[in-house]
């Protein structure tokens, strides 16, 4: 019995020649990640523990992203901590304002992350980096300590769920609108502690920044993580970001699969999940008349260049509908800087949006965009669960930039075709 993606990655780095599902592991760790919410109790447990050093200053990365710029007095501290702690520990990798990003962008635009890489961080959304042929999953702010202190995790190692991409997507459909359109068919729970692994010759008509919305996804089917296959897009785009060393892990032919999706992306159209789960979905042509009140283009699932050229392409030369506020958020400061140089922040604010700094502040319901009772949102996040982006009775509606700037313009969500 041969071992998927995922599982060669974990036995390479345990030492051991083979893994298989459920087996537990204690495995090496390429990188440590925390932001400005968990750090603080991996800090503190680090602490308590009585450890004095990390165990590799270039092994470990933390980005205050969630509450900056500081939103209060708490965020302020919070910042505060974990900027002392960086420097006490000589922690090479700390990126605040000014350098910083959205922490899922930033760190493959740092080339922090590369093939064959192990990753956890102290954010659910860490899975995002399998997009670059990377284990990447989500832990609590005890494992992150721990990983700080020894470089070492335990895993129970996954079994997996193999999607084969067929076809071209049309239009204005993106590698949102085809995570979506999985989780809506798999439900939140259909890859329950599974990795989700992506392959197939579809692959080749998916940009990087389409994989990382889908890797980020992975999540919202509860899968433990989610990996993509390695091709040349992929060397090419670790070329321009890294001169880490890396390696190409690919399933053997026998690998067992608990189950084998077929998806043709010419077949998908803009996809929206609807209040309350983001398996909650509809295609376009299903939505209905849903006015709104805010749209926000952005986050770690679609901040990136892409997404920034697709809203843009849209509002340019249009006008958002009084009484609706967009408001958009770049990823990181180089993806600011590249939308600044093409001119895609005029577009974007002669429009009548607003263009912000990098931070997650309105996807968690933080700061910067937060929902009153009553209030309608599209967003390009990646959660719409009771009160996610504020008040528990007010609604949020995941989609693709496409349609989120579309829906801008009308003040209702609308298929980018239409307008």
């Amino acid at each position: 019995m041969g071992m998927t993606m995922t599982q060669k990655i974990l036995a390479a780095h345990t030492g051991l020649e083979k893994v298989v599902p459920g087996q537990l592991i204690e495995a090496d760790l390429d990188l440590v990640l925390g932001n400005d919410i968990t750090s603080p109790v991996a800090v503190n447990e680090f602490r308590k523990a009585g450890f004095d050093k990390v165990f590799d200053t270039r092994k470990i990365a933390i980005v205050p992203d969630h509450f900056t710029p500081n939103k209060d007095i708490k965020a302020a501290e919070q910042c505060k901590l974990i900027r002392e702690f960086s420097h006490e520990m000589k922690i090479e990798n700390y990126f605040e304002i000014g350098e910083m990003g959205i922490e899922h962008c930033l760190i493959p635009e740092k080339g922090l992350a590369v093939p064959g890489d192990l990753i956890i961080g102290a954010d659910s959304h860490t899975c995002t980096y399998g997009a670059l042929g990377v284990f990447s999953t989500g832990v609590g702010s005890t494992d992150m300590a721990a990983g700080m202190a020894t470089g070492k995790a335990w895993f129970k190692v996954p079994s997996a769920l193999k999607f084969v991409l067929k076809g071209k997507p049309q239009g204005w459909v993106s590698g949102k609108d085809v995570i979506l359109h999985i989780i809506g068919m798999i439900g939140v729970d259909g890859a329950l502690y599974k990795s989700m692994e992506f392959m197939g010759e579809g692959l080749i008509n998916l940009s990087m920044d389409d994989r990382f919305t889908m890797a980020n996804m992975a999540i919202e089917a509860g899968a433990k993580n989610g990996i993509f296959m390695v091709d040349e897009r992929t060397l090419e785009y670790v070329r321009e970001h890294s001169n880490k060393p890396y390696k190409v892990y690919e399933p053997d032919e026998d690998a067992v699969y608990e189950k084998v999706y077929e998806i043709d992306l010419s077949t998908i159209r803009p996809t929206v999940a609807f209040p309350h789960l983001p398996d909650n979905t509809r295609t376009i042509d299903e939505v209905g008349d849903v006015t709104i009140d805010q749209v926000v283009i952005g986050s770690c699932t679609n901040g990136r260049m892409d997404d920034l050229r697709v809203a843009a392409k849209i509002l340019k030369g249009r006008k958002v509908k009084k009484g609706v506020r967009c408001i958009v958020f770049p990823g990181t400061q180089n993806i600011y800087l590249q939308a600044l140089k093409e001119g895609l922040i005029a577009d974007i604010v002669e429009s009548g949006a607003v263009f912000s700094t990098p931070t997650c502040g309105p996807c968690l319901g933080g700061h910067m965009g937060v929902l009153a009772k009553g209030e309608r949102a599209v967003s390009t996040t990646n959660r719409n669960f009771v009160g996610r982006m504020g008040h528990v009775e007010s609604e949020v509606y995941l989609a693709s930039p496409a349609v989120a700037a579309a829906s801008a313009v009308t003040g209702k969500i609308t298929d980018p075709d239409a307008i």
